[in-house]
C-alpha cells in the first residue's frame, strides 16, 4: 500500500522523494541597490566583503539587468520566467497615480496571479524544499508565498518596506524580536536556521531582502563608522552603507552556515536586485539616472551566481542577462525538466556560468506603461548587442545608444542612425505583441502643464 501510495502522489502531480544529489539553491534579493553599491562592483565607500568573497567564487555579471525600473514585476519576473508585460505586473503594487497625465496606464494585475507556475511550485514537485524570507509585495494575503508553492513564509505581505527596520517590526508574518533587534539581521538569522533544518534535503531558498529600502535605518555603531569615513564615487551616505553592511553580514551568516554543515559545494548562491539604486540615497555613475528611469541606472543591477567546484571561479562575464534568466538557469543547474512554455522568456545561463558555450538570444526587453516620480513617463526599450532603443509613449519620441561606447547614455544616435531605429522599434512592436503588453491610452482628464 505504501508503494502504491507514493506512486499515487508522482502520477498526481504531488512532490516526488527528495534527491540529495540535486543541489541546494539559494536567491538573495536586495531591494534598491545599485549597480555600484558593492565593492566588488566599483564602490569605494561601501564595505562588502562577504558578497564580494562570493563573487570570487563565482560568476560575477557586469551587463546584468533587472525585468523592470521598480521592484513588484522584477520579483513576479524572477518566480516565473517571464517578462513584466506577459504577465501584466508592470509597476510597483499599487503603483503611483497621475491623474492630469498625457498617458492613461493600462488596467494591470497587482498581484501574482494564481494559474503561474513558479520556480518554488516547480521546485516543490521534485522534491525541494522551499521557503520565502523577506519582503513578498505580490498581492495580498490570498496571494502570499504559501499560495505561490513556498512551504514557509516569513515576513512577507503585501508591504513593500518595512514599518520598521528594528523591532517591533510590525509585520503580520513575522513575530517581534527583542526591542531593537535589526530586520536585516533577523532574516539572516531565520535564513541560517533554515537551512540547518534542511540540511539533508535539497531546498530553495528565497531571500528577498527589505533592504536597503527606504525607510533608511541602520544600527547605530555602523553609521558613526561610515560617519567617519571619507566619501568615494558619489557614495557618501552614511546610513545606507550601514545598511548595506549589515545586509553583507547576513550573507556572510549564510555563507557560514553552509561552510559548518559542509554543503556549501552542493548550494547555489545568486545575489542580485530588483532595480537600480535610488538617486537621492546613492550615486549610479557613470550609468545614466536610477530607480523609476527607463535609463540604465533604473535597470542595470549586479548580479553573481556561486557554486563551488561546479561552475567558474572568479569569472567576469559581461554577456548581457535579465532577471527571467535565473528560473530557467536554476532549473538547469538543479536538473529540473518543466514545460518550456511555461518558463518562456528567460534563457539558462548555465553556459556561461561553466563556461562552456554561449546564450542564444536576439534581444531583451523592457515595458513600462506607467509614470513614476524616478522620472519614467510610459516606455518601452529593447537592447540587441550592444545598442539599446527607447520609446517614450507620449510622443512616441526614441532615443538610441551604444552602450559599449557610451555606457552613460550621453550621445542619443537616433537622428544618425534612422534606418537602425526603424528596425528595432520594428523588433519591439512585435515583441509588445507576441507577449500581449498592454498598452496606455489617451487621458481625457489630461491637464497640460502651464
Amino acid at each position: 500500500m505504501r508503494t502504491i501510495g507514493i506512486l499515487s502522489a508522482l502520477f498526481l502531480g504531488g512532490a516526488a522523494p527528495s534527491r540529495p544529489d540535486k543541489p541546494n539553491l539559494i536567491v538573495i534579493l536586495a531591494d534598491d541597490l545599485g549597480w555600484t553599491d558593492l565593492g566588488c562592483f566599483g564602490s569605494g565607500y561601501y564595505e562588502t566583503p562577504n558578497i564580494d568573497r562570493l563573487a570570487a567564487r563565482g560568476v560575477k555579471f557586469t551587463h546584468a539587468y533587472s525585468a523592470c525600473t521598480v521592484c513588484s514585476p522584477t520579483r513576479a519576473s524572477l518566480l516565473t520566467g517571464r517578462y513584466p508585460a506577459r504577465l501584466h505586473v508592470t509597476d510597483w503594487i499599487p503603483g503611483h497615480k497621475k491623474p492630469d497625465a498625457k498617458l492613461r496606464v493600462p488596467a494591470w494585475t497587482q498581484y501574482l496571479r494564481p494559474e503561474e507556475l513558479t520556480l518554488a511550485e516547480a521546485l516543490r514537485e521534485h522534491g525541494y524544499a522551499t521557503a520565502s524570507m523577506g519582503k513578498w509585495h505580490l498581492g495580498g494575503e490570498a496571494h502570499f508565498p504559501e499560495k505561490h508553492g513556498f512551504d514557509r513564509n516569513v515576513a512577507g505581505t503585501h508591504q513593500g518596506q518595512p514599518p520598521s527596520y528594528h523591532s517591533p517590526y510590525k509585520i503580520a508574518t513575522l513575530a517581534d524580536g527583542p526591542a531593537g533587534e535589526y530586520l536585516t539581521d533577523r532574516l539572516a538569522a531565520e535564513a541560517a536556521r533554515y537551512i540547518e533544518e534542511n540540511k539533508d534535503r535539497p531546498f530553495f531558498l528565497y531571500l528577498p531582502h527589505y533592504a536597503v529600502h527606504t525607510p533608511l535605518q541602520a544600527r547605530k555603531e555602523k553609521v558613526e563608522k561610515y560617519q567617519a569615513k571619507a566619501k568615494a564615487g558619489g557614495h557618501s551616505n552614511a546610513v545606507y552603507a550601514a545598511m548595506i553592511e549589515s545586509m553583507d553580514e547576513g550573507v556572510g551568516t549564510i555563507l557560514a552556515k553552509l561552510e559548518e554543515l559542509k554543503i556549501a559545494e552542493r548550494t547555489v548562491v545568486v545575489f542580485t536586485s530588483d532595480n537600480g539604486g535610488l538617486l537621492r540615497i546613492t550615486s549610479n555613475a557613470p550609468l545614466r539616472a536610477g530607480k523609476g528611469s527607463a535609463y540604465e541606472g533604473g535597470v542595470r543591477v549586479p548580479l553573481i551566481v556561486s557554486w563551488p567546484g561546479e561552475i567558474r571561479a572568479g569569472a567576469v562575464c559581461d554577456t548581457p542577462a535579465i532577471t527571467p534568466d535565473l528560473a530557467s538557469t536554476l532549473l538547469e543547474l538543479a536538473g529540473v525538466k518543466v514545460d518550456a512554455a511555461r518558463f518562456v522568456d528567460g534563457v539558462s545561463l548555465a553556459p556561461l556560468l561553466r563556461g562552456k558555450g554561449d546564450v542564444k538570444r536576439e534581444a531583451i526587453y523592457w515595458h513600462y506603461p506607467h509614470y513614476h516620480p524616478g522620472g519614467a513617463t510610459p516606455y518601452g526599450a529593447l537592447r540587441r548587442g550592444s545598442e539599446k532603443l527607447i520609446e517614450f509613449f507620449e510622443d512616441g519620441r526614441c532615443e538610441l545608444y551604444d552602450l559599449a561606447e557610451d555606457p552613460g547614455e550621453a550621445k542619443d544616435l537616433a537622428a544618425a542612425r534612422p534606418e537602425r531605429v526603424r528596425e528595432l522599434m520594428k523588433d519591439l512592436a512585435g515583441w509588445r505583441e507576441a507577449v500581449e503588453a498592454q498598452m496606455p491610452s489617451g487621458n481625457p482628464g489630461f491637464k497640460p502643464k502651464k
